[in-house]
């Protein structure tokens, strides 16, 4: 007998004696398999929330009537990956007839559907089964990396918590659809991980790779920037004890160049195969004409625009403020210290970027899922009231998302 715990029995003898023996239990659970099983079960529910839309989904321009899972599961961007995948880039821009260059391939990063073309090769599979595959495992992936992640900040109760909500998050569905946001979102948390690990050196595949993915080369190159200039002038915010040496500086600086440099290498790619030197930002700016007409990519101004589109004007310029400021306070406040503030940066310098370059529109939820690591903020209460029911909402604006931007309703406007 040890601890008042006889072998198998339930202790009685002793105040919350049974609570005692839960957790007993519960830390002979290696941490990554409790992970795995909340990570499958939150995949169940979401799948099941899926059939239950393409049950009655109507026949459109990506599926028939009442599609099987696979097919449902890849509408929308997942019609671009598979003609990537299968057929590549065009190197020749469509255009209007009044000579606007319209929606097309090259609004994509390669290594996705470049991964997934690869399989289908290998396996024989098709280009549905073969890119929810990679976006089931690489979600997996970035499940156990986000909780190594918060673990390097919060007690493992929070940090598991805050893992569960990265699992049931209203836009986790993009952890089991033909989008390269599970891909692209494992490799930027492994960039995290080693950044707060100060492995820079490490951090250089993976900051190639995360570059053709998804289109975040730029706002890394600006996280590492602002990291080394607080490394520089304030280390203890970064729980170091002293400035760093030029030595420990040449490979954060490494990271910053070749993080800034791939961001800018796709578009250049894009330039060379078509010989339009605008033929990235043509196309992005495709997207959003349909909202605003064609209008030049002018930086710092979409969101305005977008804004101005929404709710009027000046409505609209009012509640941006709004956002701009309650998101500041948000990361600013004392309790969001707790999650460090390389996460913090990144989060800042990721919505810098979106503000430069991103019209928002529907899409804005799941452009939003790299800020994930804020939600060990959220993870930080401590009430089980309070964490089912952020579990209750997570699912419930789940069903909200899928209703609203993935359900093809018609002539839909809303794409995910």
């Amino acid at each position: 007998m040890a601890d008042g715990l006889t072998t198998g029995s339930l202790p009685t003898h002793r105040p919350h004696a049974r609570a005692v023996w839960w957790r007993a239990r519960y830390r002979v659970v290696p941490w990554w398999l409790r992970i795995t099983v909340v990570y499958v079960l939150a995949r169940i529910v979401t799948g099941v929330l899926m059939t239950g839309f393409a049950s009655i989904q109507a026949a459109n321009s990506f599926t028939l009537q009442h599609p099987k899972y696979l097919s449902f599961a890849s509408i929308w961007d997942g019609a671009w990956y598979r003609v990537i995948a299968t057929s590549g880039y065009p190197s020749t821009l469509p255009v209007d007839t009044a000579g606007h260059v319209t929606e097309n391939a090259w609004a994509f990063m390669p290594a996705y559907p470049f991964l997934v073309r690869g399989l289908m090769v290998l396996t024989g599979g098709s280009f549905e089964l073969m890119a929810v595959s990679v976006s089931l495992l690489t979600g997996w992936g970035a499940a156990l990396v986000f909780r190594r992640l918060m673990g390097r900040f919060l007690d493992p109760a929070r940090a598991t918590f805050a893992t569960v909500l990265f699992c049931v998050a209203p836009v986790s569905v993009m952890f089991q659809v033909a989008y390269a946001e599970a891909m692209g979102l494992f490799l930027l948390l492994v960039a995290l991980l080693l950044l707060v690990e100060r492995r820079f050196w490490t951090m250089l595949p993976v900051v190639l790779l995360l570059g053709m993915t998804r289109p975040t080369g730029l706002a890394f190159a600006l996280l590492m920037v602002l990291f080394i200039g607080v490394w520089v002038i304030r280390p203890a915010w970064l729980r170091e004890r002293s400035a760093p040496s030029v030595r420990q500086l040449v490979p954060a600086a490494v990271v910053a160049v070749v993080s800034g440099v791939v961001g800018l290498a796709w578009p250049a790619i894009a330039w060379a195969v078509t010989g339009v030197p605008r033929a990235y930002t043509d196309t992005e700016l495709a997207w959003r004409s349909s909202y605003i007409g064609w209008k030049e990519l002018v930086p710092f101004t979409p969101w305005v625009q977008g804004f101005g589109w929404w709710f009027r004007q000046p409505a609209g310029s009012v509640l941006l403020v709004l956002v701009l400021v309650g998101f500041a306070a948000f990361v600013l406040m004392p309790p969001a210290r707790r999650i460090g503030l390389e996460l913090r940066l990144w989060s800042v310098a990721y919505l810098v970027y979106l503000l430069a370059v991103f019209f928002p529109q529907s899409s804005t939820w799941r452009i939003l899922l790299p800020i994930a690591p804020l939600l060990g903020i959220v993870a930080l209460p401590r009430s089980r009231v309070y964490r089912v029911s952020v579990v209750v909402l997570c699912v419930v604006l789940q069903w909200v998302w899928l209703s609203w931007c993935w359900w093809v309703d018609g002539y839909d406007w809303t794409p995910p």
